[in-house]
C-alpha cells in the first residue's frame, strides 16, 4: 500500500488538501481487489489543529516528527504557503523526505514551499496563474510555465490553481493503476472530464468571462455555437456593427489575440473535448469545429498541444 501524506498548516487552502485526498480515497474503492491501495494521512508541524483559509479546522493525523515513510508527499497551497515557506524546520523535513519518497507534489501555491527547498531549481513547474509572476520573481531558479494544469519533471509534480490539484491527483492514480480506474474515479467525483496536464488553466470561454464585457463577451458565447461556420473578421465585425479594422483592434486589446487566433483556440479546445469523450473520426472532428481540412486541423493541433489528434486521443481518451 502506498502512503500519501498531505501537509497541513494555518491558512492552507481547504480544497488543496481535501481534493487530492478525495481522489486517492475514491481510487481505494475503484482499484481491483478489496484492500485499499493508498493509505492517507495529514501531517502537521506538530499536533496543534490548523485553521484553513476557509475557517475549517483540521486536526493533523500525525506530525513531522512521527510521519510514516511516504510514497507521495503532497504540499498544498493557500495564503499560509507564503509564511511557512520561511520555516527552516519544515523545509529541512521536506528535503529529507523528498530523498526517499517516490514523488513530491505541490498543489497551487504549494509551489512557494517546494521552491523554497531548492529541490526544483532548474525544473519545469507550474502554480496558480495569478501567482506565477510573483513566484518566479521570488524563486528565479525554477522554470514556471503558468499555462498548464499540471506538470511533471522527474519525481516532482506541480499543479495550477485549486481544482487543477484534482486533475493532477487523477493523473497520479492513472499512473499507478491505469486509465480505467482513473476514469472511474473521475465519474464518481463528477469531474467534467479527465483533463490533460498541458491544457491551459484558463479555457478560452472562461478567459472571455474574465476579460470581456458586454457585447464582446456575448460574441464569444455566439462563437461557441457557430464554430463550424465561416468566422472571418468581416463577418464578426459585421455582427458587432463595426468596421473590420476597429473590431480587430478592440478584440486584440481585450483578449490579447487576433480574432483568427482566438477562434482557432476555441476550435482546438472544443476538439480536445470531442477527441477525449468519443470516437468521432478525425476528419469529422475537424469539420465539426470548423477547420477547412483534416490536414489543417492536424497542423494547428500539433502546434498548440505538441501531439497529433490521434496521439492526444490515445493518451487522454476514455
Amino acid at each position: 500500500m502506498a502512503t500519501v501524506g498531505v501537509l497541513v498548516y494555518d491558512d492552507v487552502q481547504s480544497l488543496d488538501v481535501t481534493g487530492p485526498m478525495d481522489v486517492f480515497a475514491a481510487a481505494n474503492a475503484r482499484a481491483s481487489g478489496r484492500a485499499p491501495v493508498y493509505a492517507l494521512c495529514t501531517i502537521g508541524r506538530d499536533a496543534t489543529p490548523v485553521r484553513t483559509e476557509g475557517r475549517v479546522t483540521i486536526v493533523p493525523d500525525t506530525t513531522l516528527a512521527h510521519a510514516p515513510e511516504l510514497d507521495t508527499l503532497v504540499i498544498p497551497g493557500g495564503a499560509g504557503s507564503r509564511v511557512v515557506n520561511a520555516d527552516p524546520v519544515l523545509l529541512d523535513w521536506i528535503r529529507e523526505r523528498a530523498a526517499s519518497a517516490r514523488r513530491v507534489v505541490s498543489v497551487c501555491t504549494g509551489l512557494y514551499i517546494l521552491a523554497a527547498t531548492g529541490l526544483v531549481d532548474g525544473r519545469r513547474v507550474t502554480t496558480h496563474w495569478a501567482h506565477a509572476a510573483d513566484a518566479q520573481a521570488r524563486y528565479p531558479g525554477v522554470r514556471i510555465e503558468a499555462d498548464h494544469l499540471f506538470l511533471r519533471d522527474g519525481r516532482f509534480h506541480t499543479s495550477g490553481g485549486l481544482t487543477a490539484g484534482l486533475d493532477l491527483a487523477l493523473s497520479l492514480v492513472e499512473e499507478d493503476h491505469g486509465a480505467a480506474v482513473a476514469l472511474a474515479v473521475a465519474r464518481e467525483l463528477v469531474m467534467y472530464m479527465k483533463r490533460p496536464g498541458n491544457q491551459a488553466q484558463f479555457s478560452a470561454p472562461l478567459d472571455a468571462q474574465t476579460r470581456g464585457s458586454g457585447r464582446l463577451r456575448a460574441l464569444v458565447d455566439w462563437l461557441l455555437d457557430h464554430l463550424d461556420e465561416d468566422l472571418g473578421v468581416e463577418r464578426l465585425a459585421d455582427r458587432m456593427a463595426m468596421s473590420p479594422r476597429h473590431f480587430s483592434r478592440l478584440f486584440a486589446d481585450t483578449f490579447d489575440a487576433t480574432p483568427a487566433r482566438y477562434v482557432e483556440r476555441l476550435r482546438l479546445e472544443r476538439a480536445c473535448v470531442l477527441l477525449t469523450s468519443g470516437t468521432l473520426a478525425i476528419d469529422r472532428v475537424a469539420a465539426t469545429v470548423g477547420f477547412a481540412s483534416a490536414d489543417a486541423f492536424r497542423r494547428a493541433f500539433r502546434v498548440r498541444y505538441g501531439a497529433s489528434p490521434n496521439e492526444y486521443r490515445e493518451r487522454f481518451g476514455r
